[in-house]
């Protein structure tokens, strides 16, 4: 199992060049915490996956619905879900792409496995609001940050993934700040 892991900002146009890294390879958007609001940029880099990935803290059904509608959305719980519309919604999950398992799970400090021992690859996680990619004995642990509601002085950030050839590679997307905020 080979993993990448990279940070990097992302200005226009550049998800396209990310599309001729990834060529024959799946694409993965990986969002948390943005705490019922998409940016239009976020949406933007959506654009051309395969998969989104929502590491909780949705906090509206909107935000789903949205993204639903760009692609096959994976998402979990986080501690600012509750309502109805979070009853489909699990604590956990496991996304199998090619030979790559990715566990998933909202707060890393709540991991109740060994993820090399369970056979898997990756682990994301989110509720920090701060981006990280890192390495540990083999397995990615990627928290793509909050695309609405960065923290410590970090700006919005998501990631992108590329899975390929039994291999996965990380990069961290930096987004414009909302004038909002």
């Amino acid at each position: 199992m080979n993993t990448a892991a990279t940070e990097s900002s992302l200005k226009k146009g550049e998800p396209v060049s990310w599309n001729a890294q990834c060529k024959d390879g799946r694409i993965i958007a990986v969002l948390s915490d943005t705490h019922g609001s998409l940016s239009a940029e976020a949406i933007e880099v959506l654009g051309n996956v395969d998969l989104i990935i929502h590491a909780g803290d949705i906090d509206t059904p909107d935000v789903l619905e949205t993204l639903r509608g760009i692609a096959r959305v994976v998402a979990v719980q986080g501690n600012m879900d509750g309502g109805a519309w979070t009853k489909g919604l699990s604590r956990t999950e496991v996304v199998e792409i090619e030979d790559v398992r990715i566990y998933v799970l909202h707060n890393i400090d709540r991991l109740d496995l060994n993820p090399r021992a369970a056979g898997f690859h990756a682990v994301i996680s989110g509720h920090t609001h701060r981006p990280e990619i890192r390495e540990d004995r083999g397995v990615l642990f990627l928290n793509p940050g909050s695309a609405s509601w960065p923290k410590a002085k970090n700006p919005p950030t998501m990631a992108l993934i590329c899975v390929k050839e039994g291999a996965i590679k990380a990069e961290i997307v930096v987004l414009r700040p909302s004038s909002g905020k």
